[in-house]
């Protein structure tokens, strides 16, 4: 779709929130506001350090399910391509363009399979994650049907107490399989230490990602001595990927939230103890919401409630402000403690998210702006893609 052109024939407030030259301050409310000039910068900053550290980084696309995004993150940043959970995100990736897509998850349904062996059709890479014996069978015969090639990782628990094998045997067994099944090509491990993410203490993070590292540095080795080869080591988050960087064991990253940046992730510390949204990484990602009631004196009512957001990282934080809070959200309300009364009916707020993942995930719409004014519109183009 020509976003640009379709635009041109929609209603501001019915089909989009905005549209490209309007001032921010117009933009309708709830939505999603991407501040560009902060987006690029850190989508710059990751890329340079991966380059300067041997990595490949994957970007997480199921943080931002966005085409045009992840193509801002490949021409910015150096992303080599995108991870995704879901098949029906990694369809979406694949037709709008993304050449390098890797499935970080199982899939087991037959139907799902069926629809992940099509996609090399496509002229994507396709790469998926097993933890079973018998879902190599599954894939290699849904490879074969379709005359196409799935690449595999062997996934590891490495402490998320997820998915994953926990055995350096059952790594070398499974690859071998793979190495021997039609249709299928073994390509490494995913080790994604997801547990650890977002614990505040750096050296605690580093603690869990050195038993993590072990583990993996062990799984490598024990396919080495089988004589299969491990092209890719890939893991690493936003909270972590100084860790996997300098292990000598992984070569390839799989960040997301660094290039949005929520309340939850922006509380942890870095080495200096230091808040991470505090100079390792900017808010590029807001909810603008609009005050529509102040009837009562010490507080404000703002229209983001829940369904403009998920909580399950906690409430947002507002923006540049200290001097009011939000403190409480219900389906279409936001309420904002503003006990000196500073906040007037119409005023626009920008609330950063606890989680931005699923904060996305229920909005059809990002809002790039530049300098005040709206520069672009991009589509949340997998949104609601959970199967």
């Amino acid at each position: 779709m020509n976003v640009q052109t379709d635009l041109s024939k929609m209603i501001v407030g019915y089909d989009v929130p905005a549209l490209p030259g309007m001032d921010e301050a117009d933009i309708q409310t709830p939505a999603l506001v991407l501040d560009l000039d902060a987006l690029e910068r850190n989508i710059k900053k990751m890329g340079d350090y991966a380059a300067a550290h041997g990595m490949r980084h994957r970007v997480h696309g199921k943080m931002h399910k966005s085409v045009d995004v992840a193509k801002l993150q490949e021409r910015l940043g150096g992303a080599v391509g995108v991870c995704c959970q879901k098949v029906s995100e990694a369809e979406v990736f694949v037709r709008g363009g993304i050449k390098d897509v890797l499935v970080s998850n199982q899939v087991r349904d037959p139907m799902k399979i069926d629809r992940l062996a099509q996609l090399p059709t496509l002229g994507s890479r396709i790469i998926v994650c097993v933890d079973d014996l018998a879902n190599v069978a599954e894939l290699s015969a849904a490879a074969q049907k379709h005359g196409t090639q799935l690449e595999v990782f062997v996934e590891i628990d490495c402490g998320a107490g997820r998915c994953g094998v926990t055995t350096t045997e059952a790594v070398v067994e499974i690859a071998q399989a793979v190495d021997a099944a039609e249709g299928l090509k073994f390509t490494g491990i995913q080790a994604y230490q997801g547990a650890m993410q977002h614990m505040d203490s750096y050296e605690d993070r580093k603690a869990k990602l050195d038993v993590a590292i072990a583990q993996v540095q062990d799984a490598v080795e024990g396919l080495k001595t089988a004589g299969i080869e491990c092209e890719l080591v890939s893991g690493g988050g936003t909270g972590s990927y100084y860790f996997e960087s300098n292990s000598g064991v992984y070569n390839e990253l799989q960040c997301g939230s660094y290039a949005f940046m929520d309340a939850d992730y922006g509380r942890i510390l870095d080495k200096d103890g230091k808040r991470i949204d505090q100079g390792e990484w900017e808010n590029a990602f807001f909810i603008l919401t609009q005050v529509m009631s102040h009837a009562k004196a010490d507080k404000a009512i703002v229209d983001a409630g829940l369904k403009a957001q998920s909580v399950d990282s906690g409430l947002p934080v507002i923006f540049g402000r200290d001097d009011v809070e939000y403190v409480k959200c219900s389906d279409e309300h936001g309420v904002v403690a503003d006990p000196d009364g500073k906040l007037a009916v119409g005023e626009k707020l920008r609330l950063v998210p606890g989680h931005c993942d699923p904060t996305a995930n229920v909005h059809d719409w990002y809002v790039g702006v530049r300098n005040g004014k709206v520069e672009t519109l991009w589509p949340v183009s997998a949104r609601g893609k959970a199967y």
